[in-house]
Order: structure tokens, then sequence, then C-alpha cells
């Protein structure tokens, strides 16, 4: 298996250079030259399986010849053992053919820990093996920080800084980041907002000289083992309710397009899909483009749902590239409009958005009732961004055909807006309830991309 950039001027690598190096060097995304197949019989046989034996049956055609069946089983092992729930992803009802798919039973509590445990063991495996070290750079609007810390802290072949946009994250959020006290991750507390934390990052990868000289390598959504890693709980979802003998469609709160880019996926690989519904808050470029075709960022606005609050979706440039007949030189010209201020999408490139996207917007107020109607009518607490999905959902759905929304963080993550709509005030699980008691360690810093790279130099030549 090689994988290719969305810019089609970077070299053609196999998965593991692809992982180790995150960003391509035309500042392109790494995605798959083919996508295999899985037979209806080959779907079929996935139903009674563990989380992990499903993960192993997705994920192996992707991964090539760099980890042998029984090293990469044992790390899809050690990637879940830690999480709270046996089934790793299970599936709650919320009403008729209305499903909850809770991604929240990790060390962090959100829908990143599935990609991210697994890329920690893969990281390490391949850098020890190859007797290297890198540099991991993060950009986070709140949970893929967390994540990445958690992951790769204590390892020894990796140091790791997290860019979050100061006052911007959730307490829990920030704590989750600032808390651990292992000497080779550091929480940098960036001002801004998380599109310039992740502009920044991206300046950080196409500075060729910083980038090769610390051996640069990232764990964002743009990293594509990342999206891989988030194909397994489509399929191990829908097979729970049937497929391959009937679709199912899917709901996610999204921001930076990843997560639902993983379902696309699924569904090319062969699993029978109906529709995918993005759901936006108020922070809608993706709901504005795939209704009108215009992709103009403004202003952000902070929310309630602050991992959703993002103007610039990586990961919609690779949705772009097949759009677009997987032509690298338009998908440029387009991320270069993007600089400008935004771009038009052609009208046959949104038509063939259109046939596997669909798109919903909630606002702030929205927000709140769904969370408050959801405790009470549906015996459920729902995140602030767990919300936006079942609210979308609830609007668009098919009733004959199930629906399954994803919950990508638990309500404990954000308290404060839980309670405000509910009245409940959710406990962090028994593991972390000493959070807000641990001490902070975290490091100011400025929207500076010189700066940024001076202190990441110094910390790691120490």
């Amino acid at each position: 298996m090689k994988y290719v950039s969305t810019r089609g001027q970077a070299p053609v690598l196999t998965f593991e250079e692809a992982m180790l190096s995150g960003l391509a060097r035309d500042g392109g995304l790494y995605v798959p030259e083919t996508i295999p197949q899985m037979s209806a019989d080959d779907i079929r046989s996935l139903n009674g399986l563990s989380y992990e034996e499903i993960a192993f049956r997705v994920m192996r055609p992707y991964v090539g010849d760099g980890f042998t069946d029984e090293v990469f089983a044992d790390l899809i092992a050690k990637a879940y053992a830690g999480f709270g729930h046996g089934v790793r992803a299970p599936l709650v009802q919320l009403a008729p053919n209305h499903f909850l798919l809770e991604l929240f039973h990790g060390p962090t509590l959100a829908f990143k820990d599935f990609a991210m445990q697994l890329i920690g063991q893969l990281f390490q495996e391949a850098l020890e093996r190859r007797g290297e070290r890198v540099t991991i750079v993060g950009a986070t609007s709140g949970d893929t920080g967390s994540a990445a810390i958690e992951a790769f802290k204590g390892l020894d072949n990796v140091d790791v800084f997290i860019l979050f946009p100061h006052g911007r994250v959730s307490e829990v959020q920030r704590r989750q980041m600032t808390t651990p006290s292992e000497s080779n991750v550091h929480a940098l507390a960036m001002d801004g907002h998380f599109d310039d934390c992740q502009a920044r990052l991206k300046d950080m990868f196409n500075d060729f000289e910083f980038r090769d000289g610390v051996r640069l390598a990232g764990v964002n959504s743009i990293n594509w083992a990342r999206v891989l890693a988030q194909v397994v709980y489509y399929f191990s979802s829908a097979v729970s309710l049937g497929a391959p003998d009937r679709k199912v469609s899917f709901t996610v709160p999204t921001g930076n397009f990843g997560d639902i880019f993983a379902g696309y996926i699924a569904k090319k690989m062969g699993l029978p899909i109906d529709r995918l519904v993005v759901a936006t808050n108020q922070n809608d470029i993706l709901h504005r483009c795939l209704t009108g075709g215009a992709y103009q960022t403004s202003e952000v606005h902070p929310s309630i749902s602050p991992s959703m609050d993002i103007q610039v979706s990586s990961n919609f440039e690779r949705a772009l590239f097949d759009a677009y007949g997987r032509d690298g030189g338009a998908v440029s010209q387009l991320m270069d409009e993007l600089k400008q201020g935004g771009f038009n999408v052609s009208q046959g490139a949104l038509q063939a958005l259109r046939d596997h996207f669909d798109s919903g917007r909630v606002s702030e107020d929205e927000t709140l009732e769904m969370i408050r109607a959801a405790n009470t009518g549906m015996g459920e607490l729902l995140c602030p961004h767990s919300a936006v999905g079942v609210k979308v959902a609830e609007d668009l759905r098919d009733p004959a055909t199930p629906m399954i929304t994803l919950a990508t963080a638990h309500p404990a993550k954000f308290p404060d807006a839980v309670e405000k709509a509910s009245g409940v005030r959710p406990p962090l699980p028994h593991r972390m309830a000493d959070l807000y008691e641990r001490s902070e360690r975290v490091t100011r810093v400025a929207n500076d991309l010189a700066a940024l790279e001076t202190l990441i130099k110094e910390r790691i030549a120490k």
C-alpha cells in the first residue's frame, strides 16, 4: 500500500513513512493510493468479533509490510486495554432507529483516544526498530491535545508539544493537558484561536530546516493513521445493527472533518452507509459550503462546543481531492485561494460531495435545549458536541434507516454547559476524580512562529 499527497507534488510513501511524516512536504495530506475493498461476506464475518479483532481486519490492508500480523495485533490490544468499557465503542438506543455511539470510554474521555492510543503504540514500535527519535507538535481545540499527551507521555523516543488556544478550551480539557508530569510532554497555551494554532503547526512543517532539524512529526488529524483508526468504529457499529444486510446512516459532530472522513473511507471500502451527515455548531463553514458551494472563512465565535470552533477544516482537503477526481493541481489551487479567504467549489465537485454528505447547523440555544431534552426524554446526558450531533440527526434522519450519532466526548469534559442545560453536573470518572487537585505545568506563548520554534529547540536540547 502506497500513499500519495492531495497536492500531487510530494514523494509517494509507505504507511509507516506517511505516519511518521504527518504533513506531506508539498503541504498536502497523505491518502491511500487505492482503497481496499471488503465484500459483503467480509463485513458479515465481523459480526460477534471483539473490537480489537475488527480493528485488525479493517486496518490490516492499509499497513503494508511495516508491521507483522503478530506485532500489529499486539499493538492494537495494548492500545485499547485501558478503555473503561469492554465493548470499547458501545451503542445506546435513543429513539426508534436512532442510536448513540459512545466514543468516550478511553483514557481522556474523547473519541480521539481511539486513534491516539493506537498511534502512540505504532510510533514507539517503529521508532525503536529504526533507532530514531522524533518531535511531535500538535494543535488542538481541546481533545486531540489531551489524547496525544496521554498516548505519548513517558515514551523514550518522542518529545511532544501541544498548542492550544489560551482561554478557549474547557477546564477539564486544559487540565488533562497541563497536569501530566512526564518531562517529554509540553502544554503550550497560545494566544489566539484554534485556527491560529493549526496555522503555526503547518508553518513549522513547511519550514524544512526546522522540520528536519528537530525530526518533526504530526499527530493531528492531518496524520493518515488518525483517520484510519477511526474507520474501525463505523464498521463495528454498523455490523451491530445488521450491516451489510441493511444500510445505516451516521451523523458526526465535526469541526476538522477527520471523523466524518473516516466514515467516507468506510463507505468506499464497501460498508453500506446511506448518508453521512455533518453536524456543525455556529462556526458552520462546512454546512455553508455543502449547502451553498462557497468555502469562505469568517470570524471564529467561541461556543459551548469549543472543539468545533474551527474555520479551516484540514481534512476537508482529503474530501476535495476525491471530489476533484484526485487532481492534486486543482486542490493546490483551492488551498492557495483559501489563504486569501476562501474558494468556490466547482459544480461537479460539489455534486460529488453531496452524493455522500448532508449537513446541518445547531445554534447555542438549540444545543442547550438538546442536552436538556436528551436528559429528560432519552435518559442520556450529552456533552455539547454530542448534542449538536443528536439535534441534527433528529432533524434530518430517515425513520426507516438506522441512524448512528457519534458521541464524541464524555459530558464531564464540559460540566458547566451540561449543568446549565440540564441542572446536572456530570462527575468525572473515578480514575480521574482528583484532576482538579493536580498541579499544572503550562507555558503561555505568543502567536509567533520564530518564538515557538526557538522554544521547541531549547526544550528538546535539554
